[in-house]
């Protein structure tokens, strides 16, 4: 893999708090316009290494690139103006359920451009719109379902345009049918968009459905013991957790 094609580079990192060591000596590639899966079971350190990539959680061992630029030490409106760049899509959608889905659209574009009211209220419509919400504007929160929720964080998430989107856990709490809507969403927003695309994980049908390459993060040897697209990792494991793991407990 050529330089100019890597988005993001991690070399060395451990995921740690105190003593407690979950992972160490990460060392991984992600190239640019990919569907990364970083997969693992429950407490294996998904959310955390998520943490390190996005700035979240200070990196105490190990350096991050994002577009060649070390982001792990980056002064900091170097990392703030990296981080503008990456849209992130929590669990829960993390939207602000005393706001409209509009006004949770919107927020982003009030606090870090100088566009008119009139430009933000255009651009909130088309990524409601992009997502599937058209004509959900004025609702809030509470008066929608779980999977509409993950689409209206998505539509925030990609307030701003960024090159890089993070996903943690999108399909956790929701029914297969909208499971499914959502990963036909991301793929489209990966085609159509060129966005580089980060997915926290366990869901099998989703690491199968949208996984272009991936990690394994193994609690047993605390590191990365699988590195590849998912499917042909299940065709050619390379020990017997990541088959269990891929099989879905059946092997």
């Amino acid at each position: 893999m050529t330089e100019d094609s890597v988005k993001i580079k991690a070399e060395g990192l451990n995921i740690a708090y105190g003593s407690n060591v979950l992972m160490q000596n990460l060392n991984f590639e992600i190239k640019k316009g990919d569907i990364f899966i970083i997969m693992g079971g429950s407490g294996c350190g998904k959310s955390s290494l998520l943490r390190l990539l996005t700035g979240l959680k200070s990196v105490d061992e190990g350096k991050i690139w994002i577009d060649g630029v070390r982001f792990d030490n980056a002064e900091p409106a170097q990392k703030k103006k990296i981080m503008q760049n990456c849209g992130i899509l929590y669990q829960s959608g993390a939207l602000f359920s005393s706001m409209t889905l509009a006004e949770n659209v919107a927020m982003p574009l009030q606090q870090y451009t100088n566009y008119s009211d009139d430009l933000i209220k255009d651009l909130v419509a088309f990524k409601l719109a992009l997502v599937g919400l058209k004509g959900y504007e004025d609702f809030y929160p509470a008066e929608i379902s779980g999977g509409m929720k993950k689409r209206a964080g998505l539509a925030r998430a990609l307030a701003l345009d960024p090159d890089i989107l993070y996903f943690d856990e999108p399909s956790a709490g929701l029914d297969p049918v909208s499971s499914k809507l959502l990963d036909d969403l991301i793929l489209e927003i990966n085609k159509s968009l060129g966005t580089t695309i980060v997915i926290i994980t366990h869901e099998l049908s989703s690491i199968f459905a949208i996984g272009k390459d991936s990690i394994f993060l193994d609690a047993e040897t605390k590191t990365i013991s699988a590195y590849g697209n998912p499917k042909e990792l299940l065709k050619n494991p390379p020990n017997k957790n990541v088959l269990h793991f891929l099989s879905g407990g059946k092997k």
